[in-house]
């Protein structure tokens, strides 16, 4: 028998394998972007920027150890504060009703004028009042040194004719002192204070004001305290203002105040 011819397959030759094309999006340019995006446009722009985000630590609170130390502190002063009040306040009742002090009073009983003139044109007032002035201690523990420094004046319509001072004295307890003073002045501009006062005195009704400024030193017992300033302010009502007549004060109201 002829051989048997053997039949053997031929490999076939080797593929390449496909180019693979860069997907199409889905959805054409220019319409709305599917959520994956656009892969042309993922491949050539940058990836974005992360940004760093700073975490948040809340404020720490303030340790309980501090804030008790704190109200410890304010209650221990509000304490002291409280404590001082009461103290002083021990002391001013204990000092007036041992020593019951009193307001001194003052008033004025007369007034004589020794000039009161005008110059030629009517533009210069000269005036000179004699004031006899009442002051009074009631006080049994309490004497008064009125110092050097004192000033008085009487005014009209707001306008000052004369002023003067206080002798320096001594004024005891339970002490009543009458004082002659004698207060001098010059005023301009005259011509218009002689109108108004000219008014007033046809009425019989001339509104005077009489103010004391006094530096005074307290003596309790031998103590002798520190300087005080007595006010005194008089509303007076006379008749006349005519020089070398008797002046009858109408009315008399004096208000007393002090300072430091």
């Amino acid at each position: 028998m002829a051989d048997h011819q053997r039949i053997h397959p031929i490999p076939e030759p080797e593929q390449e394998p496909p180019v693979q094309k860069p997907t199409v999006p889905l959805v054409p340019r220019g319409s709305f972007r599917s959520e994956k995006g656009d892969p042309e446009r993922q491949q050539l722009e940058p990836p974005p920027l992360r940004r760093r985000t700073i975490p948040y630590y809340p404020p720490l609170k303030p340790p309980k150890k501090r804030i008790c130390s704190c109200k410890r502190c304010l209650c221990c002063t509000c304490c002291l504060l409280f404590l001082l009040i009461i103290i002083i306040g021990a002391l001013a009742a204990a000092f007036y009703f041992v020593f019951q002090p009193k307001i001194p009073n003052y008033s004025v009983d007369s007034m004589r004028i020794t000039q009161f003139n005008f110059n030629n044109d009517m533009s210069l007032l000269f005036a000179t009042f004699n004031v006899n002035i009442t002051a009074r201690n009631p006080n049994k523990k309490i004497g008064i040194y009125y110092e050097s420094g004192s000033h008085l004046s009487v005014w009209y319509t707001g306008v000052k004719l004369c002023e003067g001072s206080l002798p320096k004295f001594y004024q005891g307890h339970r002490n009543t002192t009458v004082l002659s003073l004698n207060l001098s002045g010059q005023t301009e501009n005259a011509s218009e204070l002689l109108q108004s006062l000219q008014v007033d005195q046809q009425r019989g009704s001339i509104p005077l004001n009489l103010r004391a400024k006094v530096p005074v030193k307290l003596k309790i017992g031998k103590l002798k305290l520190m300087k005080w300033k007595f006010l005194v302010k008089c509303k007076l009502d006379v008749d006349s203002l005519s020089a070398n007549n008797a002046i009858r004060i109408r009315n008399s109201d004096c208000k007393f105040g002090f300072r430091l």
